[in-house]
């Protein structure tokens, strides 16, 4: 089988914009200048794209999981109409001032699931986020974890698409 080279991403503002506030409405949801542009690089360079992102909103009661689900079924959509697939997608519902939880970032738990299923080696693996937390996350579970700013440019970080 072979191994899959994989850029985890995290959602709000490394691929959409974050507002500050909760993104779980499709007329919330604008993606950033050029993501799509990253993701045609990544996909050309043999890279599959995992999303991996904190959606404590639904633990919080402010949003349902059919929110988050017609989303990202909007946002797969537009990855797709790009010609580059989402491989898949990893939320965690949690949020710290309602539960503890190993699955919410920084805790590694999502991207070792994604690294397992799709037999990816974490030596050609990244994680690109907006928080300290994304970089732990990925720290902790073997991969390099990249922080740009929020709302940035993901091909500030294009070299790593080696």
């Amino acid at each position: 089988m072979q191994q899959e080279k994989i850029v985890f991403l995290d959602r709000d503002g490394v691929i959409n914009f974050d507002h500050g506030d909760y993104t779980f409405r499709q007329d919330q949801f604008t993606l950033l200048p050029e993501v799509l542009k990253f993701a045609q690089m990544a996909y050309s360079r043999h890279y599959r794209i995992v999303v991996i992102t904190n959606q404590g909103g639904i633990a919080k009661g402010l949003y349902t999981w059919n929110d988050v689900h017609q989303l990202h079924a909007h946002m797969k959509d537009l990855f797709i109409e790009n010609g580059t697939p989402l491989l898949d997608i990893f939320v965690s519902p949690d949020h710290d001032v309602v539960c503890n939880s190993i699955s919410r970032k920084p805790e590694p738990l999502m991207i070792q699931r994604a690294l397992y299923l799709y037999a990816a080696t974490p030596e050609k693996c990244f994680m690109v986020g907006d928080k300290e937390s994304d970089v732990a996350c990925a720290k902790w579970a073997g991969i390099r974890g990249v922080q740009i700013q929020r709302n940035s440019s993901l091909m500030q970080v294009a070299d790593l698409l080696v």
